[in-house]
């Protein structure tokens, strides 16, 4: 069963008097474990399609499912504990809490959430979160002491806290320098191959797309191109 999929998905936006239609009943299966980018100029649907698979919009018709489920059907509360629990989301933003260091922004999805871990197994788990991002010794930094890189990787294990099985991540390294992006990107794949989490991109980073094991490109909110590579992989 694949982890998420869009059925004749249609999203249109009231302008005014007139109606944008940012989605033209596309549909695509993504499966458990993928490293996809979805592709395309501004205004092709990308961000779109992360904010109906995040919940954070619904379709104007057709179906959006998670783990086979129909999101329409969910209540507000079980929209909330899907986003929570099943679903991270990186920014390109970073969207940081200013106030909190590495470890509290990295730890905060685990206080205000139903999954709850015993004290000890939650620190392990952040410390081990931070190990993998490369920031123990920013542990009790704050983000305005960080590089636009290193507030980037506390996004990303802020995404992982609570173990989801999606990953939505939009122009992750739109506010990076190449080089930077470049281990951002590579760090996302490690995480994606040991802890089996499927990361979805919005971008227009080609770097991405070369990355990524399945690529979704998209024009005027239709599927131009929808393919699986056979060896996808890290390279350099």
């Amino acid at each position: 069963m694949a982890i998420v999929e869009l059925q004749n998905a249609e999203k249109i936006y009231p302008l005014g008097k007139t109606e944008v239609h940012a989605l033209n009943g596309i549909s695509f299966k993504i499966e458990r474990g993928d490293f996809i980018s979805i592709a395309g100029p501004s205004g092709s649907g990308k961000s779109t399609i992360l904010n109906l698979i995040g919940c954070i919009d619904t379709p104007t018709s057709g179906k959006v499912l998670i783990n086979g489920t129909d999101t329409s059907l969910l209540s507000d509360k079980e929209i909330t504990s899907l986003r929570h629990e099943v679903i991270g989301f990186i920014f390109q933003s970073f969207n940081l809490i200013p106030v909190l260091n590495v470890y509290e922004n990295i730890e905060f999805p685990l206080l205000i959430g139903s999954r709850k871990m015993e004290k000890k197994e939650k620190d392990e788990w952040v410390r081990f979160l931070i190990e993998e991002v490369d920031l123990s010794k920013w542990s009790s930094h704050k983000p305005n002491e960080l590089s636009g890189g290193q507030r980037q990787r506390v996004a990303i294990a802020r995404a992982l806290a609570t173990k989801p099985d999606i990953v939505l991540a939009d122009e992750p390294t739109a506010n990076l320098d190449s080089k930077t992006g470049e281990n951002i990107i590579s760090l996302m794949k490690k995480m994606n191959s040991e802890l089996s989490t499927t990361f979805i991109f919005s971008t227009h980073d080609m770097m991405i797309v070369q990355i990524a094991d399945h690529v979704i490109t998209l024009k005027d909110g239709l599927v131009l191109e929808n393919f699986r590579k056979e060896n996808a992989g890290v390279t350099g």
